[in-house]
């Protein structure tokens, strides 16, 4: 017998060595490759956003800020109760409206609204904003984060999907006037 064509020891756990490497390597560049694809796909979220009812114009008295819900537009079958989502909507005057989410901008805790000192507050952190969702004190640092919105045929209608943030699809619109009803 030749013993050109046997694998010593050492050969056969050099391959094995080898391709255990590959494995892990290949496990571990796939969710590298898919961080660095995400911005080329980033923008399919679009298509989860979609405007959805908040309630009656009737149903938000001028200067007050009232809880509402609605129904997220981009469920799955797992949602269960967690697709219905919670905002604050202020009616300023008319047909003008304030939509924030109810999460705070520093760690997303829910805030709650106080109509008393006319504050919202946080309580995990202590972070207070006043009535038109700007920053009072506390650890935020900056206002809360507001839903594009329109009033169509007596109805407050936002832009949802996602949550209004900074690197948000929608974040260009916050801080502008709202869109005018058609």
């Amino acid at each position: 017998m030749s013993n050109e064509n046997t694998l010593s020891r050492r050969g056969l756990f050099m391959k094995m060595g080898i391709l255990f490497n590959g494995v892990v390597a290949t496990a571990l560049a796939v969710p590298v490759v898919r961080f660095l694809l995400s911005s080329i796909t980033r923008g399919r979220a679009n298509a989860y956003l979609s405007w959805v009812s908040v309630g009656s114009v009737n149903e938000f008295p001028e200067g007050e800020t009232r809880l509402a819900t609605f129904r997220n537009p981009y469920e799955t079958p797992t949602d269960g109760k967690t697709v219905d989502t919670a905002c604050w909507v202020r009616r300023v005057a008319g047909d003008q409206f304030q939509v924030f989410a109810v999460n705070c901008a520093h760690l997303g805790c829910p805030v709650r609204w106080f109509p008393q000192s006319g504050l919202f507050m946080c309580p995990c952190h202590g972070g207070a904003y006043y009535r038109d969702g700007s920053r009072a004190s506390g650890p935020p640092e900056r206002g809360l984060f507001e839903y594009p919105y329109k009033v169509e045929n007596g109805l407050v209608t936002i832009q949802a999907g996602e949550l209004p943030t900074p690197g948000s699809p929608t974040a260009t619109l916050f801080g502008k006037k709202p869109p005018c009803a058609a």
